[in-house]
């Protein structure tokens, strides 16, 4: 059994107007993922990033996302995530307790932090996962495109993120020891 449908019979899920609500009054809990690929001796080789559509209907580059749900572990949302947006197959190579790189507090108001929600105020544990698998966009994601971390930290691709995301990049590729 997948760890989506593992995760959907345990009827954590809540419905749109339950969520609108809960949004208005708590910090929500989430992750963020970056899935790169590596060499033989561990360096960075990729980074892979989605292009999807986003709240607002615009369409950026993004990272790995989503919340964590209710009696579900951090390693369960991580694997939940990767496979409802890399696919099936991704075989992500994660450790038995993850430890995220950082927290990132995304606010509706994006002179906070940096870091820019505008539906809610979230808090989100932010990883970089080793992937070895054959990886295909799902779900919300419209594409995936495989990056070398000199092109990850092009102004372009920069310039494609939203909500404080190329911030949280440039901070994944500093802690991996990537400079430009």
């Amino acid at each position: 059994m997948s760890m989506i449908n593992e995760t959907e019979n345990r009827g954590s899920w809540l419905n749109d107007e339950q969520i609108e609500f809960v949004r208005d009054r708590l910090p929500i809990l989430y992750i963020d993922a970056i899935p790169v690929r590596v060499d033989e001796l561990g360096n960075v080789t990729q980074i892979g990033l989605l292009l999807r559509g986003m709240p607002d209907g615009s369409i950026s580059r993004a990272m790995v996302s989503g919340r964590v749900l209710y009696g579900e572990r951090i390693r369960g949302a991580l694997l939940r995530h990767i496979e409802k947006d890399l696919g099936a197959t991704a075989l992500p190579q994660l450790s038995p307790s993850p430890t995220p790189f950082t927290i990132v507090e995304y606010f509706p108001d994006p002179s906070v932090s940096g870091f820019h929600d505008p539906r809610q105020h979230a808090v989100s544990l932010a990883f970089v996962v080793v992937v070895k698998g054959d990886c295909r966009p799902s779900q919300n994601a419209l594409d995936l495109a495989w990056l070398s971390p000199q092109e990850a930290q092009s102004k372009k691709v920069l310039d494609e993120m939203t909500g404080g995301q190329a911030k949280l990049l440039k901070l994944a590729l500093a802690h991996m020891g990537v400079t430009e």
